[in-house]
């Protein structure tokens, strides 16, 4: 009879393989259920700040429009006293004069009745814009010479009579903004000029902010 030892482990290591794994164990003592107090009130903080930041972004755009109505409106008062005289009544509108000009040349030539006028409404105005033109077909340098040199002309002959010259501002356009058609003589002759335009209140700035929509 054969000896059955030498079967004995073969035995032992056959047994080991039926039999199944056991699972892996878990230690519950660090498991948290899904919707644990904690988890739930994370959840409300993080839902709150939300809020918070939603509500603050509303209120500064808020006071963004708030500022530009206060603005538009403080801009609206001021122009609206500017226009106005000290007994509330609207004052008069700005007054133009039209000087005229023969081709090429920058000599000032205004009737006496009307520079008596002129002068004395001049030194009255708290501005007064002069504004030389051309009827030049094309933009050129002589063209822009020659439309400053009218307007210098015009400051001169008021500087002359009186007219403080701190309150005289003077522009030049060489080409366009005609008052006439510029394809007759007679057009031309009316084309070359500087507009004189007497202010009865100083122009009001307004700036980006004042004139946004309510």
């Amino acid at each position: 009879m054969r000896s059955v030892t030498p079967l004995i482990p073969w035995l032992l290591m056959l047994g080991s393989c039926a039999s199944p794994p056991k699972p892996p164990t878990v230690d519950e003592s660090t498991k948290r259920p899904a919707n644990s107090a904690m988890a739930i009130a994370l959840q409300v903080c993080k839902t709150d700040l939300k809020n918070t930041r939603l509500l603050a972004t509303d209120s500064s755009r808020l006071a963004e429009t708030t500022a530009a109505t206060l603005a538009n409106l403080g801009a609206r008062q001021q122009m609206l006293a500017a226009l106005q005289g000290p007994s509330g009544r609207q004052v008069q509108a700005n007054n133009v004069f039209t000087v005229r000009f023969d081709f090429g040349s920058t000599r000032v030539v205004i009737p006496t009745e009307v520079t008596s006028a002129l002068v004395e409404d001049a030194k009255a105005a708290p501005l007064v814009l002069l504004r030389g033109r051309t009827d030049g077909a094309t933009d050129s340098l002589a063209e822009s010479r020659i439309a400053r040199q009218r307007a210098d002309a015009v400051r001169d002959v008021l500087v002359g009579a009186g007219v403080d010259p701190a309150r005289i501002r003077a522009t030049y356009q060489p080409v366009g903004d005609h008052a006439a058609d510029n394809s007759s003589p007679a057009g031309r002759g009316l084309n070359r000029r500087v507009e004189i335009e007497l202010y009865r209140a100083l122009p009001v700035a307004v700036g980006a902010s004042a004139i946004a929509a309510p």
